[in-house]
């Protein structure tokens, strides 16, 4: 008895039972016509979903042979591309403004696209398990299963990257489906890990990405990124698999979408874009990033960021400031008229120096001092054109306490420790004032009866004692003479302790790192 279906009414065709491979009508005339119905302005979604269902009894009716070698060899992979990006637009994300922000969560449009992708899903499972069976197939193998994966392998990949992870668009089902996806489509091209299928096995392999980037190209423009609250994470997701030595032939596709990102008004596209940025910096060769002054484009959106009051955004835009700078005054250094009369390091040192001095809010003096020893450690010597103002932020930083953990006091001890190693030369002339902050922050500590836990307050004690050994090392033995009358008059047990290991430590001539 067949099995009677609409799509297969429309398309004059019956499924008999038990058959696995149908001669007539030809793969290439279903999927024609397939099409022609599913992009008629008249059907309704309905319509479409009882056609995906249709498609997908027909997918299950088949064999390999009818679906890949009954249609013209060029026809096959190309309709089958087409019917991917059909089938992927109507499961694909709700569309938003680009300046009105998206849908809110709660949104019916949302569960709409689960049901879709679902059934979608179905349908490119089917068709990626009938690649891998055609590939064990004499009368088909590599001859026809390699045109077919370089049409549907990228749309397939971007339709399960859209929907495998947790989005306001999928479910714990759309999701379980899109990674059974994946996993085909991997088992499908010989390969082992998404990283793997999109850079190739091996450094002389071609992997994907080039095909997968070719197909979201259009949706990584200007005007059209914003529309799809999918697009950066897809793209973010890609180009993280991606590593050196693989990225740099792909850098002048990864770097244009990474700076748009970065550009976005919304805290969150920043801060995606930047990461982007940070990636493309560590896995991509010197010599490309400083071709074209690309370099120098990347530096300037970065430095542009300095000025944001968003911890967040300021952590991960440091941290991608400290790994361009090698790159970037290196490439400078090699210029033969070098117009840029303060080297990039400095440049940012001088403007994170003076917000910090003027900042009040805990976050924000937690991020600036978590990343201030590897800035000067980066200046080494040079750190000594900034004394003058490092030394008041030291100060200010070590005099008010930042919570439990001691965050930024931790960190700007471990500052002043750098800068002493770094510029002991000029600690002498400091030691005053350095010694007196440092003096007041340990008293402060030892008496402190709020809730810093005991740890907390034993390993800011270390570090104070740290700094004041490395100063006396400095100064030539002038801390232990400042400090003779300190320990006596001392009715603290603990800072006592502090103050004899200082007066104990012999001076050392080279405290350098």
């Amino acid at each position: 008895m067949a099995q009677q279906h609409p799509l297969l009414n429309s398309l004059q065709w019956t499924i008999p039972e038990g058959q696995g491979c149908l001669e007539h009508p030809p793969a290439e005339q279903v999927l024609s016509q397939f099409l022609q119905l599913f992009a008629s302005r008249g059907a309704s979604s309905d319509a479409k979903a009882g056609m995906i269902r249709d498609l997908l009894a027909i997918l299950e009716a088949v064999d390999c042979q009818w679906l890949f070698g009954s249609c013209h060899p060029n026809a096959a992979p190309t309709l089958l591309r087409d019917m991917v990006v059909a089938l992927s637009l109507y499961a694909a994300p709700p569309q938003q403004e680009p300046e009105g922000g998206g849908l809110p969560s709660g949104d019916p449009s949302y569960a709409a696209v689960a049901s879709r992708a679902a059934d979608v899903s179905l349908g490119f499972i089917s068709i990626v398990a009938k690649v891998q069976s055609a590939k064990g197939l004499e009368r088909l193998g590599t001859a026809v299963v390699g045109p077919i994966l370089r049409q549907v392998a990228g749309p397939l990949y971007l339709f399960g990257v859209t929907h495998v992870a947790e989005r306001l668009w999928t479910t714990p089902k759309t999701r379980r489906m899109a990674q059974e996806l994946l996993d085909g489509l991997l088992r499908a091209s010989d390969c082992r890990s998404v990283p793997e299928f999109l850079r190739g096995a091996r450094e002389d392999e071609t992997g994907w990405l080039a095909v997968v980037m070719q197909c979201l190209k259009p949706e990584l423009t200007k005007d059209t990124w914003q529309r799809s609250p999918a697009t950066k994470h897809v793209f973010s997701c890609t180009l993280q698999h991606v590593t050196r030595p693989w990225l740099g032939p792909h850098l002048e596709k990864v770097l244009p979408p990474s700076l748009l990102l970065s550009d976005d008004y919304r805290e969150e596209n920043k801060i995606l874009g930047v990461q982007c940025l940070h990636h493309i910096i560590q896995n991509v060769p010197a010599a490309d990033l400083c071709q074209y002054n690309r370099a120098q484009v990347v530096y300037h959106a970065l430095f542009n960021h300095l000025y944001s009051k968003e911890a967040r955004l300021l952590q991960v835009v440091l941290l991608c400031l400290l790994d361009l700078l090698p790159i970037l005054e290196k490439a400078l250094q090699r210029l033969p008229h070098n117009p840029q009369l303060v080297a990039p390091s400095d440049e940012v040192l001088q403007l994170v120096l003076t917000h910090m001095e003027s900042e009040h809010r805990l976050p924000l003096r937690r991020v600036y001092t978590r990343n201030l020893p590897a800035f000067v450690e980066r200046l080494d010597i040079q750190i000594a054109r900034h004394l003058k103002r490092l030394q008041r932020v030291i100060v200010g930083y070590l005099e008010v306490s930042d919570g439990p953990d001691e965050t930024a006091r931790m960190a700007t001890l471990e500052t002043l420790k750098h800068t002493i190693q770094h510029a002991w030369p000029r600690m002498s002339c400091r030691l005053a004032v350095l010694l007196k902050a440092l003096l007041r922050m340990m008293l402060d500590v030892a008496t402190d009866r709020s809730l810093t836990p005991e740890p907390v307050k034993a390993e800011l004690l270390q570090k104070a004692t740290e700094c004041l050994i490395l100063l006396d090392h400095a100064s030539h033995g002038q801390v232990k003479v400042l400090l003779q009358g300190v320990r006596r008059s001392c009715q603290d047990e603990t800072l006592k302790e502090c103050l004899k290991k200082v007066e104990e430590e012999p001076v050392k001539s080279n405290i350098t790192p």
